[in-house]
């Protein structure tokens, strides 16, 4: 089976270096990437682009619109493609210019909006330039939801109920959930139900090593509420795998999201939909 990741990062963020370094325990570089990839039948990762001006200045006002993979030094490798990061502290004329200008290159694949790490709703006027042009360059907006990896994030900003607004109004454009809002995952489960063009990824939910991922995963509690929201949805082909590597190492992550999908749903989960949500990918996988 074919297997797209849909959320990575590869970005000089301070905090993604020491999770890395002290509990998920993976070689945080293009390289250690590539090789998680090629032992778990990786052929794609989508990196969500983000940067910080400072060391642990993340959520960064002073960062730029688009934010990219600032690991990546030359040309992007072959497995490896981005959704540019906005930050609405710089969507100015300027700002939108140089969004536009990378959503014309072959590796953007869409766009990411980090609420909660900024404090504006999903409906703030600010991201409406943003929203038309998914519309214009048919790419999907992956919005952050749930939990923050910052405690400067503000969390009334990342609740997943804001989406359903913005997916209403533009019903052109496809939206996606990372960490489909957890822990608030019925809500996000009920908007993904709801809205045809709403779609979520599974990425994020756990932090750690291989040990850590196997113990999570057999926890009779911990992961309740997701298998809860997941049965409730019954949208499982709406569900995208995704690590928000470098937070878990990729091979124990995909087995712990495998358990939770029902297996005649793999292939939607782990390849299909994302060639459903990132149109631009397909022929990179074809």
């Amino acid at each position: 089976m074919k297997v797209i990741d849909a959320h990575v990062h590869l970005s000089h963020i301070d905090s993604f270096k020491e999770t890395a370094a002290a509990r998920s325990f993976v070689d945080y570089s293009v390289e250690g990437l590539l090789s998680e990839y090629a032992m778990q039948g990786v052929v794609l990762g989508i990196g969500m682009g983000l940067t910080e001006s400072v060391p642990q200045g993340f959520p960064d006002r002073k960062a730029p619109t688009p934010m990219g993979l600032d690991m990546i030094t030359a040309s992007f490798p072959e497995q490896v493609v981005y959704c540019p990061g906005v930050n609405p502290f710089k969507l100015d004329i300027a700002g939108l210019d140089e969004l536009e200008q990378a959503l014309q290159r072959p590796e953007a694949v869409g766009i990411k909006i980090y609420l909660g790490y900024y404090p504006f709703y999903a409906y703030d006027s600010v991201y409406q330039p943003v929203y038309e042009l998914a519309k214009q360059y048919k790419v999907p907006v992956v919005f952050h939801t749930g939990d923050t990896y910052s405690e400067r994030g503000l969390l009334k900003y990342a609740h997943p109920l804001t989406i359903d607004e913005v997916a209403v109004d533009h019903r052109e454009v496809n939206f996606m959930m990372a960490h489909l809002g957890d822990p608030w995952v019925l809500d996000g489960a009920e908007v993904v139900y709801k809205n045809r063009n709403v779609f979520a990824d599974l990425s994020g939910l756990i932090v750690g090593d291989a040990a850590d991922c196997a113990r999570q995963k057999d926890s009779p509690l911990v992961f309740a509420h997701l298998r809860q929201a997941l049965a409730y949805s019954g949208q499982y082909e709406k569900m995208l795998f995704g690590t928000d590597w470098p937070l878990a190492p990729v091979g124990p992550y995909l087995q712990f999201v495998q358990e939770l999908i029902p297996e005649s749903y793999h292939e939607d989960v782990f390849y299909r939909t994302a060639l459903r949500v990132f149109p631009k990918i397909i022929p990179l996988v074809g």
